[in-house]
């Protein structure tokens, strides 16, 4: 299962990839607006939007690249505890 995590904290990048190896999960984090930002989403299988430390700008423009077969999860806290809980309902 692919999953792109859209938001959250700098410090926390390691944490949500070493979460997300132990569902057997690949994941790309995306804390910060980058260059070609929407080319670098791709078409994931789950995308997670951390509303609480996102821009709207990058929460649009990630709506925009992900098709329609992609789910749609968003949570208002950045914790680990709130992506465990996300990955063992959907994994």
């Amino acid at each position: 299962m692919s999953i792109v995590i859209v938001g959250g904290h700098d410090r926390m990048v390691g944490q949500y990839k070493k979460i997300c190896k132990s569902y057997k999960c690949k994941c790309k984090v995306f804390t910060q607006m980058e260059a070609d930002f929407g080319k670098k989403i791709g078409c994931p299988d789950l995308l997670v939007l951390f509303t609480n430390t996102v821009s709207h700008k990058m929460v649009k423009c990630a709506l925009d690249e992900v098709g329609a077969s992609t789910d749609i999860v968003r949570c208002h806290t950045s914790s680990g505890n709130a992506l465990n809980g996300i990955l063992e309902a959907r994994c």
